[in-house]
Parts: C-alpha cells; sequence; structure tokens
C-alpha cells in the first residue's frame, strides 16, 4: 500500500537562528537591558538570586515591546520584577549583595527565603508521589487516577523561565525537593502494575529541552512495551511560546517530528499541553509554521494559562487568544488561577475577579472555543473551578465543582463557599449555609490518613 502521506518540510535557512539564554551570569549583555535603570538591574540581581531568572534570544527579540518596559507584560512574565519578593525578603537579599556577602551566605540566606514561599504546593511532596514494591519513586506524580505525571531528568530546565512558575524549586538547586528520573524501567512497572492509567504526561521544567533522541529513549520504551491501557501520551511545554523553532528549523526538527508522528502511527495520541500566557506568543510566522507542522504530525495541541495580574488580566485578551488559537488548530483547554507558590501574591487575581474574566471572555467566543475550561485552582483535594456568583436567598454565594478530584467520585460534584471578594485561593474559603466543613475535607483526610499507613501504596492517586 502506498504511504500517501504529506512529507513534512521544516523551513531551513542559512541563517537560522541559533539559542541563546541569559541568565544573572550575562543579563546585562542583553542589549536592551541598557534602557533600564541601573535600581531596574539591581531589582532583576536582588530577586533572581530567590526566583530562578532564565531568558533566550526568541523572547528578547520577537515577544517584548521593550517600548514598553518595565510595563510590558511578556518582560513581567521572564525578567524579575522587585514586587515578586516580599519587602521583607527583598531588603535581606538587598543587604547581603550590598555588602558583598560571598556565595555561600547568599544561597543560605535564599534557601531560607525559598522555603518560606511554599515550595510544592497541593501536596506535591507529601501526596503525590507513588510508590512501586515499597520504593517511593520520586521522578513521578500520581495524584489522579487515570494520568500518571513522569518528570525526565534531561527535562528539568526551560528554554526560558516564568516569573509564576509553580515549579520553579527545579530550577534552584534544592535537589531535595527536585522531581527528576531516568527510570523508564520503573515507568513502564508502574503502569503495568496500575491498568486504570491511561494518560502519561511528560513534564518539567520543560521535556521540550531535551533533543529527539533523548525524548525517544522514554517514549519509545512505552510504545514497545504491552500496555494496552495507555492510551495518551502528553507532553506538558512552554516550547511554542519561547522556542517555536524547535518545530521549524532545529537541527533535529526532522527527527523530532518523525518521533511524534511514530507515537500516532502506533495508535496512541499525543497530546501537546501548550502553555500560552498572552496572545503576541502567537502572532509571529515561526511560531505559526511550528503549529502547522505539529498538526501535520497529527499532534493534538491543547492550550491553557493561569489568568495574572500584570500579563493577561483582561477578558478581551483572553477571547483574542482562544479565537486565535481555534484559528491555528489548537483547542482552547484550561483558564487556572496562579498557585500559592513562589510569587503568587504578585500575579494572583481574585475567585470573583477571575470568574468575572472568565465570564466576560467566554461570552465573547464561538462554541469552538468553549472548550475552554475555568478558572480552575489545582488545589490539594483536586482540580476546583469556580462557577460563579449566585444568589441564594439573602446572600451570595460562590458555587464550585471538581473537574478532577484525588477521589473520582467527587468529579462534578457542586458546592458552595461563604461569598469572599478578597481570597483567591480554595484555603481563604469557608463553606456556606453554615456547614463546618466542605464534604471532600473528612474524605481526604481519611485518604492521607490511609496513605501514610500504607506502605506499599501503589494505587494511590
Amino acid at each position: 500500500m502506498t504511504d500517501t502521506r504529506q512529507t513534512l518540510i521544516p523551513i531551513y535557512s542559512a541563517d537560522k537562528p541559533q539559542f541563546r539564554s541569559y541568565n544573572l551570569n550575562n543579563f546585562r549583555d542583553i542589549p536592551q537591558v541598557a534602557r533600564l535603570s541601573e535600581q531596574q538591574q539591581l531589582d532583576i540581581e536582588i530577586v533572581g538570586n530567590v526566583l530562578p531568572f532564565k531568558v533566550n534570544n526568541y523572547v528578547i527579540e520577537q515577544l517584548i515591546d521593550w517600548d514598553q518596559v518595565p510595563n510590558d507584560p511578556i518582560f513581567a512574565l521572564t525578567f524579575p520584577q522587585r514586587d515578586m519578593l516580599s519587602a521583607e525578603h527583598y531588603d535581606e537579599m538587598a543587604t547581603l549583595l550590598a555588602r558583598g556577602a560571598d556565595k555561600t551566605e547568599i544561597k543560605e540566606a535564599a534557601n531560607r527565603i525559598r522555603m518560606q514561599l511554599n515550595p510544592h504546593p497541593a501536596g506535591q511532596v507529601d501526596h503525590n508521589v507513588p510508590e512501586l514494591d515499597g520504593e517511593r519513586l520520586h521522578g513521578m506524580q500520581h495524584k489522579y487516577r487515570q494520568t500518571l505525571l513522569f518528570f525526565p531528568s534531561q527535562g528539568q530546565t526551560c528554554h526560558a523561565y516564568c516569573t509564576f512558575c509553580f515549579r520553579w524549586p527545579q530550577f534552584v538547586g534544592l535537589s531535595d525537593i527536585k522531581f527528576a528520573s531516568r527510570e523508564v524501567e520503573k515507568l513502564v512497572a508502574y503502569v503495568k502494575r496500575n491498568p486504570q492509567i491511561t494518560d502519561i504526561l511528560f513534564t518539567g521544567g520543560d521535556p521540550m529541552i531535551m533533543s529527539a533522541k533523548n525524548l525517544a529513549a522514554y517514549i519509545e520504551p512505552l510504545l514497545s512495551a504491552e500496555l494496552p491501557n495507555l492510551v495518551n501520551i502528553r507532553i506538558g511545554t512552554k516550547v511554542l511560546g519561547y522556542w517555536p523553532h524547535k518545530f521549524v528549523d532545529d537541527d533535529d526538527t526532522p527527527e523530532m517530528l518523525a518521533l511524534f508522528r511514530k507515537v500516532t502511527d502506533s495508535g496512541k495520541q499525543l497530546a501537546l499541553m501548550a502553555h500560552f500566557n498572552h496572545p503576541r506568543e502567537l502572532e509571529n510566522d515561526t511560531v505559526r509554521q511550528a503549529i502547522r507542522n505539529l498538526r501535520e504530525a497529527n499532534v493534538m495541541i491543547r492550550t491553557q494559562s493561569p489568568v495574572m495580574r500584570h500579563i493577561n488580566d483582561d477578558p478581551a485578551l483572553w477571547a483574542r487568544m482562544w479565537e486565535t488559537q481555534v484559528k491555528l488548530g489548537c483547542v482552547p483547554y484550561y483558564m487556572f488561577l496562579a498557585r500559592d507558590t513562589g510569587a503568587q501574591h504578585y500575579f494572583s487575581v481574585t475567585l470573583v475577579r477571575a470568574w468575572q474574566i472568565f465570564r466576560e471572555a467566554y461570552q465573547q467566543v464561538s462554541g469552538l472555543a468553549r472548550t475552554v475550561r475555568g478558572p480552575s485552582m489545582s488545589a490539594t483535594p483536586g482540580k476546583i473551578q469556580m462557577l460563579g456568583v449566585a444568589d441564594a436567598g439573602d446572600r451570595k454565594v460562590m458555587v464550585m465543582r471538581f473537574l478532577q478530584g484525588r477521589d473520582p467520585d467527587w468529579v462534578q460534584r457542586p458546592f458552595f463557599a461563604e461569598y469572599n471578594e478578597t481570597a483567591t485561593w480554595l484555603d481563604e474559603l469557608k463553606p456556606a449555609f453554615g456547614a463546618e466543613k466542605f464534604f471532600f475535607e473528612e474524605a481526604l483526610e481519611q485518604l492521607f490518613h490511609e496513605h501514610n499507613d500504607d506502605s506499599t501504596a501503589d494505587d494511590f492517586e
């Protein structure tokens, strides 16, 4: 039978861009940084000694509007800002740098501050790490029944770091709170042992920082193993926003697209869980060609982002972003809330405001863009959506529901919280109508108790 599939022809040029990254050691070499005041440059250095900082030439040249800096949203998305630290933490680090403290003292102070910033929210360390034959698998997380997260060790960095990232501990040298694994054999064994798993999500960091050869070393064993329960392979990535050349004209672009085609030819679905935080990331020719190449390789692209102050807290912007994604063949998937970690105080919007933004944006788009769900919190018990504000007699209540839960029985069950127009996260809410606890709290406590008592908790979600 003749293979009539279209051959993928990435765009190449003699002067194709070469990736170059910048961090605290060399960011002052960026020509555009000379536009910043000395104080602004010092702020980057002070905050960047606590929260991770990395940017690249594509972001600098293609995404940031330097005429709008420091108010440009992509600048705030990638360059540390003074207010991302509390005044107390900023002053502590500024004092150390001003008096020329040695690297050891600076690192110790930075680590003390980091541990106060809730480095692993939503029970990632205590409750999400699975076990196999009594061994904790620290490069995996299994929170929800069907989906297993895997952290390939070569994928625990990114092309650039988002200043809001809830996985920031992966990048600051705290090895004892870092997820990473090279043990693909244990990945295969765990999926075999847990037939309820249908999806593996490769995450990081960013798995797409890896070469096609390194990524294949993780994916091909999944394809060759007998895993009838495995239906979907997902890759969580920011690469389309920060380095779309990965799928256009990088040295191993053909090999990467061929690997993706191999996945889909095997009968598995491959989904790229793409992070786009602002419409500008979708507007140049390189990212649009990258999306076309991925679609021709039968890759499904689903899109997601938190709603954040300083970046995208505007309904019109979200509507434009969703409409553009649909036009390019992507599927809007999630609007999240900024997680309760790191610089959340800088980015967070209230639950009520997030719902208003979502609702107003949703009203502006057609049904094809209404695949998106949100605003959603990835909290300890699960993904909880703020459905809205309702009148209940003489009072307002906040209506919530689980989109995903540690206990599948919680999913799609609505529940009510007292109206709180300043709350930004689940733990700031109280049950409505005089209830002492939300319906899931006792069951959650029991789940954690059972997990702690079970030394072979392979089936713990």
